[in-house]
Parts: C-alpha cells; sequence; structure tokens
C-alpha cells in the first residue's frame, strides 16, 4: 500500500501536495512542474486503486507515465495497461479515464494540450464494477 512506500524516492519529479478532488476515487498527490499557463505540465501520483473520473478536454492531453502500473481507457474502448515509459496520445474531446491499478500506485506527466481552448470536462466517475474487472 502507499503507506509503505516513499513516494518521494519512487518518482523521477517532485510528488507535490495530497489533491483533494471530487474527480477522483482516492488519494493522488499533484504537482505542477511547470508556471506558464500555455504549456501546463503537472505531475500527477495515484495511490493504489484511484483513478480520475471520466473526462475529456477541449485540446487533448499528453500522458508520458513514469512510474508503477496504471490503466487508461477511451469510452467504448478497452481499457490499456500502463507501465513506466509508455506515451498516451489523446485526442482533444475524447472521453476517457486514467488512474493506477488496484495494488500498484501509478505515476505520470499530464501534459494539456492547447490550454487556452478551455479546462477538462470532468464527468461521472468510473464505476466500480467496470473498475474491478481489470486485471
Amino acid at each position: 500500500m502507499t503507506k509503505n512506500i516513499d513516494l518521494s524516492k519512487e518518482n523521477l519529479f517532485p510528488v507535490g501536495e495530497l489533491f483533494n478532488s471530487e474527480n477522483f476515487s482516492g488519494q493522488v498527490w499533484l504537482k505542477m512542474l511547470t508556471q506558464d499557463p500555455s504549456c501546463p505540465v503537472a505531475n500527477v501520483t495515484f495511490a493504489p486503486g484511484c483513478r480520475n473520473n471520466w473526462h475529456w478536454h477541449h485540446g487533448g492531453q499528453l500522458l508520458l507515465v513514469t512510474g508503477g502500473r496504471g490503466y487508461y481507457q477511451e469510452w467504448g474502448q478497452p481499457a490499456r495497461e500502463l507501465h513506466p515509459g509508455d506515451v498516451v496520445e489523446i485526442p482533444a474531446e475524447v472521453k476517457h479515464w486514467h488512474g493506477a491499478a488496484p495494488e500498484s500506485w501509478f505515476s505520470h506527466l499530464a501534459i494539456e494540450l492547447h490550454p487556452e481552448l478551455g479546462p477538462a470536462q470532468w464527468l461521472e466517475p468510473v464505476a466500480d464494477e467496470d473498475y474491478s474487472q481489470l486485471k
């Protein structure tokens, strides 16, 4: 479990602060790595089993997986297992979610593409029944 792992030693980038949001199913840490609003880059670290709600981005998003094991899923598609070194290119306005595997912490860099088009649109949580079927 997360409490037995020193996330600051497991991450390539600063972990940041515990981030409380209704758009995540569990504990998540967030550290903004850039200050320029035209190119926001964040290190996002998920506790085991934590995932974000379904959402989409007006300009798309890029995920660079840096640690742990997690998942990415687009609406209507099977979930894709993610490992360090994986790159996920998310087109604009594609409904998706991402987060940790049930037994593993997970960390990625999240890069917002074309942030000038507006913030992410947050939707419903990922159903526990669907998440529990992932391997």
